[in-house]
């Protein structure tokens, strides 16, 4: 009884100890991609094709610096020789960079509303394909989250008069990228590094021809050449604060922590932005939010039974 109760306090730490340093990690990585669309609007009158090839060389430089400080390059060259890694990071390349160019190009075309929303949706999408593709199973709620969002896009359409196609696009392509890589049996960090070398040729191509018409962005030196040089640890560092909250959280919990994100875009595009808020975005919103809070709720129950059920 006196050994338990000395030992008490000790424990308690190192129990809770992760699951702070986690909430800090995780919070703070979508913390920062909630801030994203302010530092993409820094660079609002730089082609958004142009931001997205900046974004992935310096992002490449950025990760083969942190791949030689953690001397972690054996990986890469083992990720190189396998055809069933290769082949999924190929098409999570070609995913990610879509999600990214769509992404900067809303943020700078007053859409970051539809930014929002896409990624309020995200979740739920990553559901719909984790039943279609990985055959998981869906609870009633969850069924009903995923209807509610549905009917948000629908009844969207039918009052604009025109598909959402930045929000769709980024959802689907993010929880699609989410798939995608559930079949690279490679990590965070080398993943990205390894997106980024692929995409890092073209990229450099590209901006070498801008550069070499004499129309590119970067020549002209001064704050906008650091801000777009500072896009490749802009992408780099919330991805490591990510990798390490995730390590220290349950799943639910980081579930949970990704409507940071979508929240601060939400408030960004009405109270910084002066995007309009109308009442199709509110019935809209109202459905997506009911959806979440049920899909939330649901999330957190399995969980509890999940744990109930686990042999202690």
């Amino acid at each position: 009884m006196s050994n338990a109760s000395s030992e008490s306090p000790e424990g308690e730490r190192s129990r809770r100890s992760p699951t702070t340093a986690g909430i800090l990690y995780g919070g703070g990585a979508f913390l920062l991609w909630g801030i994203l669309p302010a530092f993409w609007k820094l660079l609002e009158s730089v082609p958004a094709l142009e931001i997205l090839s900046h974004r992935v060389l310096w992002s490449a430089i950025f990760g083969a610096l942190l791949i030689s400080y953690k001397a972690r390059w054996s990986e890469i060259r083992q990720a190189l020789r396998s055809k069933r890694v290769m082949t999924a990071l190929s098409a999570s390349t070609l995913i990610i960079g879509t999600n990214w160019l769509v992404f900067i190009w809303a943020v700078n075309n007053g859409y970051l509303l539809e930014t929002s929303l896409g990624y309020f949706m995200n979740p739920l999408l990553s559901v719909v394909l984790g039943i279609v593709f990985l055959r998981e199973r869906l609870s009633r709620l969850q069924g009903l989250s995923v209807l509610l969002a549905a009917l948000a896009v629908i009844y969207l359409t039918l009052d604009y008069g025109e598909f959402p196609w930045v929000s769709v696009v980024l959802a689907l392509t993010f929880a699609v990228y989410g798939l995608v890589r559930k079949t690279a049996p490679v990590g965070a960090l080398m993943g990205l590094g390894l997106e980024t070398f692929l995409l890092g040729l073209p990229a450099l191509a590209y901006l070498g021809w801008l550069e070499w018409q004499g129309t590119g962005a970067f020549g002209g030196g001064g704050s906008l050449a650091w801000l777009l040089a500072a896009a490749g640890p802009a992408t780099f560092i919330p991805l490591l604060f990510f990798n390490e909250g995730a390590k220290r959280l349950p799943l639910s919990t980081v579930g949970l922590l990704q409507y940071l994100a979508p929240t601060m875009h939400f408030l960004l595009a009405v109270f910084a932005y002066g995007e309009a808020f109308t009442s199709a975005h509110l019935v809209t919103f109202s459905l997506i939010w009911t959806a979440l809070v049920l899909f939330s709720f649901e999330m957190l129950r399995l969980e509890r039974t999940r744990r109930r059920l686990k042999p202690s």
